[in-house]
């Protein structure tokens, strides 16, 4: 289905917006509020209809969630429900988050990102800096085929260069039809303590699939001459 113009006056504010993001400043590239207004003369609110984007599922990041970004900066990192198509763009709650549903949000999630495991204040491996844990929005498709964006703890890493990640319920109930007694006893197991210990095998798996390619040849060696 072919697209409206985004300059079409017919259009609602937040709408063209959205069509804007993708046909003027495309994913992954960064706008300010300076923009809006240049493209949206004389609209009131402009930048307010962008922000409402947020709680249809797309992504708009600040310097809050990415670090990298400037002050006045926001990057586009995905976008979420075609909101122009009929019936699309409304009902959604407000793309603003209450202190109180935050900490509901954070308490309920570990106080952890819910990506990479790590928790508030943590640091990290390269010992750069430490875990910041912030609100992100996550579209989780159900076993029925319908969509909804759920809140989810996440670190400012795992948020910066837009990891956009969809879960799809459908395809979580196959693979957990497909598990044996044992594998859901031992499943049910790390659900209860929210944790697993991983082996020393498999840490530093993890940490060979994070390395530069130098750095994985580097990691072969040592392996293949180790114990030697």
């Amino acid at each position: 289905m072919a697209i409206p113009a985004w300059d079409d006056p017919e259009l609602g504010t937040m709408k063209r917006a959205a069509l804007w993001l993708i046909t003027v400043i495309g994913e992954g590239n960064t706008f300010t509020k300076a923009d809006v207004a240049e493209a949206f003369p004389g609209v009131t609110q402009a930048d307010r209809r962008v922000r409402d984007l947020r709680s249809h599922g797309w992504q708009i990041d600040t310097h809050r969630q990415d670090p990298s970004l400037g002050q006045h900066e926001q990057r586009f990192v995905a976008a979420g429900e075609p909101v122009w198509e009929p019936g699309k763009g409304s009902g959604r709650a407000s793309s603003t988050i209450s202190e109180t549903r935050r900490r509901e949000i954070l308490l309920a999630d570990g106080n952890m990102c819910r990506s990479c495991g790590i928790a508030a204040g943590g640091e990290y491996g390269d010992g750069f800096d430490t875990a910041q844990i912030d609100i992100a929005r996550r579209p989780v498709v159900r076993a029925d085929g319908s969509e909804q964006v759920e809140l989810v703890a996440e670190c400012n890493r795992c948020r910066i260069g837009g990891r956009s990640k969809k879960v799809d319920f459908g395809q979580i109930e196959v693979g957990i039809s497909g598990l044996g007694s044992f594998e859901r006893d031992v499943l049910a197991g790390w659900i209860e303590k929210d944790q697993r210990e991983f082996s020393k095998v498999e840490r530093l798996w993890a940490v060979y699939r994070t390395l530069p390619a130098e750095s994985r040849e580097r990691f072969r060696e040592a392996l293949a001459t180790s114990g030697i």
